[in-house]
């Protein structure tokens, strides 16, 4: 995927968030309280906490509302249980998609996801049918500014674990393992240095373009389906996201 179309996906994903905070901060609060339950409200003692706590900020998410999150969590331990799963399946022209949910009632969920890759043109596969075709991977996004220097950050991206430190047009993507994500992304933060998007994601290894008006149309109704849905944390493709589109 060019550079351009990874930042150009990162901020047409932030506008679309912006314009709906509430519904991605019920989102993101239900990751901060599985991540609770799984291992306590410290997050000094508890890497997921840490995670999802610095994806919440990317997300311009107030610390007001992450504290009561945790709070609420942590107090609320008999409450209601979310399980994760993961749906693959194909968009128009055999975009691969993978959809990942936190929920408490699979039934709703299932249909609900079938719902959106119907209507979108595409079908829901089986497990593993598109999953061979991504990494999964720890994937930071930094901006340039004149306040980062490019070589310093790359060396304290690779001292702390990095993989691979890629210089696009518009920022640097540091890539890792999923097994060292926190630990390259808490030597970043703690240098003061903002990242506009930072979480183990599933990276793509190659791309489709669509071409086809049609097909983008309901690639586009497909994506506001799911991303609509309460239950939908997370959506990866490899369609490659034209900012013009």
């Amino acid at each position: 995927m060019a550079g351009h179309s990874k930042f150009a996906n990162i901020r047409h994903k932030k506008e679309k968030a912006d314009a709906k905070k509430g519904k991605i901060f019920t989102k993101l609060g239900r990751e901060i309280a599985v991540a609770v339950k799984e291992g306590g409200p410290d997050p000094a003692n508890n890497s997921k906490l840490r995670d999802a706590i610095a994806k919440a900020k990317s997300n311009n998410m107030p610390n007001d509302t992450i504290e009561r999150s945790i709070k609420k969590a942590a107090g609320d331990i008999s409450g209601v249980n979310y399980e994760p799963m993961t749906y693959e399946g194909y968009g128009p022209n055999g975009v691969a998609i993978i959809v990942e949910v936190l929920t408490d009632n699979k039934n709703r969920t299932a249909a609900n996801v079938r719902h959106a890759f119907s209507k979108g043109g595409g079908n829901l596969g089986t497990t593993g049918c598109v999953s061979f075709m991504f990494d999964k991977k720890g994937q930071i996004m930094v901006e340039k500014n004149d306040k980062i220097d490019e070589d310093e950050l790359m060396m304290l991206a690779l001292d702390a674990g990095a993989e691979d430190f890629i210089t696009e047009e518009e920022g640097y993507e540091i890539i890792t393992s999923p097994e060292n994500f926190s630990a390259v992304r808490e030597a970043i933060e703690n240098q003061g240095i903002n990242m506009i998007s930072a979480e183990v994601a599933m990276i793509p290894q190659t791309t489709t373009k669509l071409t086809d008006e049609q097909d983008i149309k309901k690639m586009k109704t497909l994506l506001n389906l799911l991303e609509d849905d309460d239950d939908v944390q997370e959506v990866y493709h490899n369609w490659e996201f034209d900012e013009e589109v």
